[in-house]
């Protein structure tokens, strides 16, 4: 005997109300076992892969990929093996939800409850927070023919799946693109975005008939393919719509002020390539952002107030006595920032390894809820892109912010006299309401006079 128990998307952190579904990795019919990954999707933060909390045969999927739906709605009906005496139920129990969550990574937060007691029905949280109230009304389903990026296949033939990654699938889906139709430039023949955008601006592999058309109620715009001279509709989905929604509420919030400060760090570099040499660092990217955050880090210790946050409904300020430091990266599915945890705590080798598995990890777009969550103070090395400085906006919950310009070749006058040195110049955003000039002039000071002579790291530290 069997019973039908359909999954709800539970929770994926920092109190978010809704993800969507990125890519399935079953389809009806599948067998999946307890813990088997079953569907990736992407929320605020990150992309998120889901494990099937039972054993039993997939009914049915009940969200298409490309979707947005909101937290506590079914996403799957999967068959299992009923217990014996129990009558079947189309229903996951609150702990087995539980249980999902913490397979997945992290412990739930909320009461378990069940049908005819008062407590509250329990949802799965992946992250540290419970589920806010919200609609668990399922957003209409869009048809078929309204979201197939592939032909389907021929009567008696199996469908092939492309090989491609799922931000890429979600382009082509968004472009109108067939990817059945495209030859792959990527590693064995995978699919990549340079391959679809190709085909959008020459307008081949576009399915026949096939327009993408959102629903109304959420976009309320076709999307079609692009051409050379044409127009390109990218929905504002995940990562993208939480950034642009917490630069806005960062801006409009906090009162900014910047400083800038140009420095000469032509001993950093230098300290750099020697640091290169030493065999604590093989196999370690070392770069000079590791020197700019060991800076940082010991002007925090210096001036703790930097590092803080304004609580308004208490009316305090919170001096965080750690340091989880942010940084930001650029990302393929938008900006972001990941932190390494205790920072302050680190060995300069143990920073030097975190800062690369950090970069790597969010470049990649594997950066989890968890990792994103609990900075306290950022970085941001627009140095990298050849930018000298900018005005960077404190990210939500944080009180500065230092920007770090590229490294150039630049006329100094060295001891009374015109030498070329190595210089950047250092941006450090902060909120006035709790950081006054004074107070970030001595913080922004004390970093460069760091990166003019590294010595002084291991004098104040």
């Amino acid at each position: 005997m069997t019973e039908l128990k359909e999954f709800k998307l539970p929770d994926a952190g920092e109190g978010l109300t809704e993800a969507d579904i990125v890519a399935w990795h079953v389809k009806p019919g599948d067998r999946v076992e307890d813990g088997q990954i079953i569907v990736e999707v992407e929320t605020a933060k990150a992309v998120v892969e889901l494990p099937s909390p039972w054993d039993g045969t997939v009914a049915r999927l009940l969200a298409e990929e490309g979707q947005t739906v909101e937290v506590g709605v079914p996403i799957i009906a999967i068959e299992v093996a009923a217990a014996d005496g129990v009558q079947p139920t189309v229903a996951a129990s609150g702990q087995e939800e539980a249980d999902h969550a913490e397979r997945a990574g992290v412990p739930a937060q909320a009461q378990a409850g069940s049908p005819g007691t008062d407590k509250p029905e329990r949802h799965a949280v992946l992250v540290g927070y419970g589920v806010k109230a919200s609609s668990t009304t399922r957003r209409a389903r869009k048809t078929a023919s309204h979201t197939t990026t592939e032909p389907p296949a021929e009567p008696g033939a199996p469908a092939v799946r492309a090989l491609a990654k799922p931000p890429v699938r979600k382009l082509a889906k968004d472009l109108g693109i067939s990817l059945a139709e495209l030859a792959g430039s990527g590693p064995d023949g995978s699919i990549t975005r340079d391959d679809v955008q190709r085909a959008a601006a020459t307008g081949t592999a576009v399915r026949s008939g096939y327009s993408v058309v959102e629903n109304g109620a959420r976009a309320g715009h076709l999307t079609t393919a692009a051409s050379p001279r044409g127009e390109e509709r990218i929905p504002v989905r995940g990562v993208r719509k939480h950034m642009a929604a917490a630069m806005v509420s960062s801006a409009f919030t906090a009162p900014h002020v910047t400083e800038f400060l140009q420095v000469d760090v032509t001993g950093t570099m230098a300290a750099v390539r020697r640091v290169r040499e030493l065999a604590e660092y093989a196999g370690t990217r070392v770069s000079p952002l590791l020197f700019v955050a060991r800076a940082l880090l010991t002007a925090v210790a210096r001036h703790p107030l930097i590092n803080s946050r304004w609580d308004g409904e208490a009316g305090e300020i919170v001096v965080k006595h750690y340091v989880n430091l942010g940084i930001a990266v650029a990302a393929e599915r938008g900006l972001i920032v990941p932190n390494i945890k205790n920072a302050d705590a680190l060995t300069l080798p143990g920073l030097a390894r975190s800062l690369q598995t950090l970069t790597e990890t969010g470049r990649a777009g594997k950066a989890t809820p968890a990792d994103l969550a609990g900075g306290t103070i950022t970085i941001t090395n627009v140095g990298v892109f050849g930018v000298d400085a900018g005005t960077p906006i404190l990210t939500p919950g944080e009180t500065a912010i230092l920007a770090f310009g590229q490294v150039k070749d630049t006329p100094w006058v060295v001891d009374g006299q015109l030498a070329v040195r190595q210089a950047c110049t250092l941006s450090l955003s902060f909120d006035h309401r709790i950081v006054d000039g004074a107070l970030g002039s001595a913080v922004l000071r004390d970093v460069g006079s760091m990166l003019e002579d590294p010595i002084r790291i291991l004098a104040w530290t």
